[in-house]
């Protein structure tokens, strides 16, 4: 007799349906199956068998033949063993195969007979939705996650010896209700009103929130680089429905999700100098999304930019420019979204004092060497560069009250209103995404400022990219301040945070 029912799975970051065909038939005993699988998808074979028996199900001596179609695409992850199962019971009786109808089946099974949690559930459930699914049998581990998406009946089991009983009529399952509390935002305990003095730098925090531009800081250890990188995130603005939602799904698919099963705070990555190109940027053998794509939406912080290998620094230059990573292997192509904002921080020479004579220990040569690992290409990625000096002695135990993460969020929102309102029917909502070929519908400037931008451009020996970049910053700015023009004085100040990382990398 032969049943089938539909499941997916995650390739990457795209979901992919399958039919699961189960064919059980007289013959010689044997538990086939076939259709492109990788070895944790055949093992399944025995998982659905020994939880079965330890279900009290008794599988009689047949043939039975498992199929997972379409053949032509390698199915990897351990989703397909509850739909196995249902397949074969209702192939064999046991269920009653109309209750299989038009319902999508995921779960992992333990030997015991219980049905396991597994990653990339939202995805799946989301995809499905517009598909036209409207029903779900998935883990009970999973329900929370997949009850965020609207329109669609989920119903968790906790073993398969339940979900049989539910089949056959015997018990309820009632669907899962999704819990309220999700949508609350997260609260963040640190606060831009921590930090004493450094009014440049954190001009040009608030600066690179607005327009979701890249910074680097730099500037001697213990000036408050780092500080100052981590309360960045506590001044971007919230995220909508559907940033969270792809936020969500990414970390669902590599089953990192917290408690709460929508994510509502933007993402803050601060991974360490040893990292490997691999989990910068994704790949492996089994391609998984690397730090970059974790970062999607929010701040991908590298402290001690010079330290990372070279190789991890390069592999970032295509995502800062086109927002997505491509990734090649030999059973296919795999696409991850990179939309980041890259916030870095370095020493400007080993010691880190430089240019500090008297407490700097390093000769010119090694000061260039060190801040040579930065290439140039890398260096005009990034949009803003400013210096973090010391604090004097006296601002630290100043008591005058510093403006709060609250207070700057406010007009980083009322900057990006104005980008939404500029960008309305485009796929753009930050002025750091605005294309080369759009820069002069966007970031319009007069004879006058054109003619001040080509002196800067010639005296500071800009790329056409850097060129490119300040006016954008110079966009940023006059957003900032509510200007519907881009004004000299922010062109003048826009040109500043290049100037900064010209006195560190002209020498």
């Amino acid at each position: 007799m032969y049943n089938t029912v539909i499941s997916a799975f995650i390739r990457g970051m795209e979901v992919c349906f399958v039919q699961v065909e189960a064919d059980v038939s007289d013959g010689m005993p044997i538990f086939d199956m076939v259709g492109y699988l990788a070895s944790e998808v055949k093992e399944a074979r025995e998982r659905v068998r020994t939880s079965l028996k330890n279900s009290r199900i008794t599988i009689p001596p047949k043939r039975i033949t498992i199929n997972i179609s379409p053949a032509d695409i390698r199915k990897e992850g351990t989703y397909f063993d509850l739909p196995i199962a249902m397949a074969v019971l209702a192939s064999l009786n046991i269920i009653k195969s109309s209750t299989l109808k038009d319902c999508l089946i995921i779960g992992e099974l333990s030997l015991s007979g219980e049905i396991k949690h597994v990653n990339g559930i939202l995805p799946i459930i989301s995809q499905a939705a517009e598909l036209g699914i409207r029903k779900c049998i998935l883990p009970a581990g999973n329900c929370q996650e997949a009850a965020i998406v609207k329109n669609m009946e989920i119903r968790g089991a906790h073993t398969v010896g339940e979900l049989i009983q539910y089949f056959n009529g015997m018990k309820s399952i009632e669907p899962f209700i999704e819990a309220k509390n999700i949508y609350e935002p997260e609260q963040d305990n640190k606060d831009f009103s921590d930090i004493q003095g450094q009014e440049v730098a954190k001009r040009a925090a608030v600066i690179a929130a607005a327009g979701f531009h890249n910074l680097l800081l730099v500037g001697p250890p213990g000036a408050g680089k780092t500080m100052l990188a981590s309360r960045i995130a506590t001044i971007l603005p919230e995220l909508t429905w559907e940033e969270s939602l792809e936020i969500t799904k990414i970390y669902s698919i590599i089953g990192q999700l917290p408690q709460q099963p929508l994510i509502r705070k933007r993402p803050f990555r601060s991974p360490h100098h040893t990292i490997s190109s691999y989990a910068m940027a994704g790949g492996g053998r089994i391609p998984r999304p690397g730090e970059v794509t974790l970062a999607h939406k929010g701040i991908l912080f590298l402290d001690e930019l010079p330290e990372f290998q070279k190789p991890v620094l390069e592999i970032m230059r295509q995502p800062l420019e086109e927002g997505i990573v491509h990734i090649s292997r030999v059973n296919g192509t795999y696409d991850y979204p990179a939309h980041f904002m890259l916030v870095a921080a370095m020493n400007p020479c080993k010691c880190g004092y430089f240019p500090d004579y008297d407490k700097c220990s390093c000769t010119p040569s090694q000061v260039r060497r060190y801040i040579g690992k930065i290439s140039r290409p890398l260096l005009d990625r990034i949009d803003l560069c400013t210096e973090v000096r010391e604090i004097p002695f006296e601002r630290l135990h100043e008591q005058e009250k510093q403006e709060t993460s609250a207070q700057i969020r406010d007009k980083v929102k009322r900057a990006r209103m104005m980008q939404l309102k500029r960008f309305h029917g485009m796929d753009l909502q930050f002025n750091s995404q605005i294309h080369s070929e759009m820069i002069h519908d966007f970031c319009r400037i007069d004879k006058k400022e054109q003619e001040f931008m080509e002196q800067v451009y010639h005296k500071l020996d800009l790329t056409a990219r850097s060129y490119h970049r300040i006016l954008k910053i110079a966009r940023t700015i006059a957003d900032l301040e509510g200007e519907e023009e881009i004004l000299p004085k922010h062109l003048s100040e826009a040109v500043c945070y290049r100037i900064a990382d010209k006195k560190f990398w002209t020498r």
